[in-house]
């Protein structure tokens, strides 16, 4: 897939709203940066995990990205800083091209992922405190449906649903995962 063509794809879909929880209006806005590195093997997807410390979501792996600031001119603009915060990722170094779907998370959250295009960077420096290690999946792993996984469990007495790409020992799972689902979706039509 070119750059051009990912361009393409993400331009020309409406943006609508996901997840499995409800945007009741008192959720705290998010955003995250999808990251795909332009690498000369293919296009990969950057992930973190997270620290095992961390009050929200710790241990499990996620997209760079948190809370939206007021100081944040936008949604892009708070990708781009938690990313260089978290990983070291440069900002100069990522090329925005477009939005996923809205993800509304059962935790609270509003998640705005912003599709990133990055030229790849020579070593990134993991937050000690936020991120316990950067990896990358090949996206035409991601973009293989036979890879998403429909799964669920019962939380506090209900049923929930929720998505899993699962790729070698690692489980990505729910917003992240769904989000995934959603990017395939977009680029694979």
């Amino acid at each position: 897939m070119t750059r051009d063509g990912i361009r393409g794809r993400l331009a020309a879909r409406p943006i609508g709203m996901r997840g499995n929880g409800v945007d009741d209006g008192h959720n705290t806005p998010a955003a995250v940066l999808v990251a795909l590195v332009d690498r000369p093997e293919g296009w990969f997807v950057l992930f973190t995990l997270r620290s095992a410390d961390l009050a929200d979501h710790a241990g499990q792996i996620s997209f760079p990205g948190g809370r939206i600031d007021p100081e944040d001119e936008n949604e892009d603009a708070a990708a781009l800083r938690e990313a260089e915060e978290e990983i070291g990722l440069p900002r100069d170094h990522v090329e925005i091209v477009g939005r996923l779907d809205t993800w509304v998370s059962g935790t609270g959250f509003i998640i705005t992922p912003v599709v990133g295009l990055v030229r790849p960077v020579a070593h990134l420096v993991p937050s000690p405190v936020e991120v316990a290690e950067i990896f990358e999946v090949p996206l035409d792993f991601i973009l293989d449906k036979n890879n998403h996984q429909r799964r669920s469990r019962e939380l506090g007495g209900q049923q929930r649903h929720f998505w899993a790409v699962p790729y070698e020992h690692r489980n990505i799972w729910g917003a992240t995962a769904g989000i995934l689902v959603n990017l395939a979706e977009a680029l694979t039509g």
